[in-house]
C-alpha cells in the first residue's frame, strides 16, 4: 500500500498477511483524487471512510491536508493495522472507529463533505448504502457519496446516482443530492 500524493507521498506500508482487504489501486486513487481536487479544498472538508480495510483512502485524504477524517472498520486485524499507521504518521486528524459500517450510518449524527465506502466487492447490500446516507442526512450541502465496487456491480439505477468512473477493475460510483 502506497500513498500516492501529498505530504506523505511515496510512503509504503505493508499490511500483515492476516489482512485480507484489497487496497484501492494507485491508478484508481490518482484518478479519484484528480476528480475530487477540482471540486474540493481538502484542508476544509470532513471525510467519512467506511469499510476502511487498510485505511488507504483515509491516509490519502490526510496526506493531502484533510483535517477531519472519521474512519470506520470492523475487522480487528484491519483496525489494528490502521491504528499502527496512524501512530507511525502521528495523524491526530484521523478518528478511527471500530464499528459495523451499517450501524454507524444508522446512528451517526455528524455530517460530512465526502463519504467514501469500499465494501468487499461481492458484498450483499451494497445498494442500500446510498439510502442510508441520504435518509440520515449524513452529507453536508453539495456533499458527495463515493462507492468503490467491481465492474459486476451496477448502481446506476439507485436514487441520487450521478456517474461511474472506471479504472481497470476498480469502479467508483458517485451520488449527490
Amino acid at each position: 500500500m502506497r500513498i500516492v500524493s501529498g505530504m506523505y507521498k511515496g510512503r509504503i506500508f505493508s499490511p500483515p498477511k492476516s489482512i485480507k482487504a484489497r487496497p484501492t489501486t494507485d491508478i484508481a486513487k490518482e484518478g479519484l483524487f484528480n476528480i475530487l481536487s477540482n471540486s474540493y479544498d481538502f484542508d476544509r472538508i470532513a471525510i467519512l471512510d467506511i469499510f476502511s480495510g487498510t485505511g488507504s483512502i483515509s491516509f490519502e485524504f490526510a496526506s493531502r491536508g484533510c483535517q477531519s477524517i472519521h474512519l470506520v472498520e470492523m475487522n480487528h486485524s484491519h483496525f489494528n493495522f490502521i491504528r499502527s499507521v496512524i501512530k507511525e504518521l502521528n495523524l491526530d486528524r484521523i478518528t478511527p472507529i471500530r464499528h459495523d459500517a451499517y450501524k454507524f450510518l444508522k446512528n451517526c449524527r455528524i455530517q460530512f463533505d465526502i463519504i467514501f465506502a469500499d465494501p468487499p466487492y461481492e458484498f450483499k447490500g451494497i445498494e442500500t448504502i446510498p439510502d442510508l446516507v441520504f435518509q440520515n442526512t449524513l452529507l453536508k450541502d453539495n456533499g458527495l457519496l463515493i462507492i468503490e465496487h467491481s465492474k459486476r456491480t451496477d448502481l446506476s439505477k439507485l436514487n441520487n446516482y450521478k456517474e461511474t468512473r472506471n479504472y481497470g477493475n476498480v469502479h467508483f460510483s458517485f451520488f449527490k443530492l
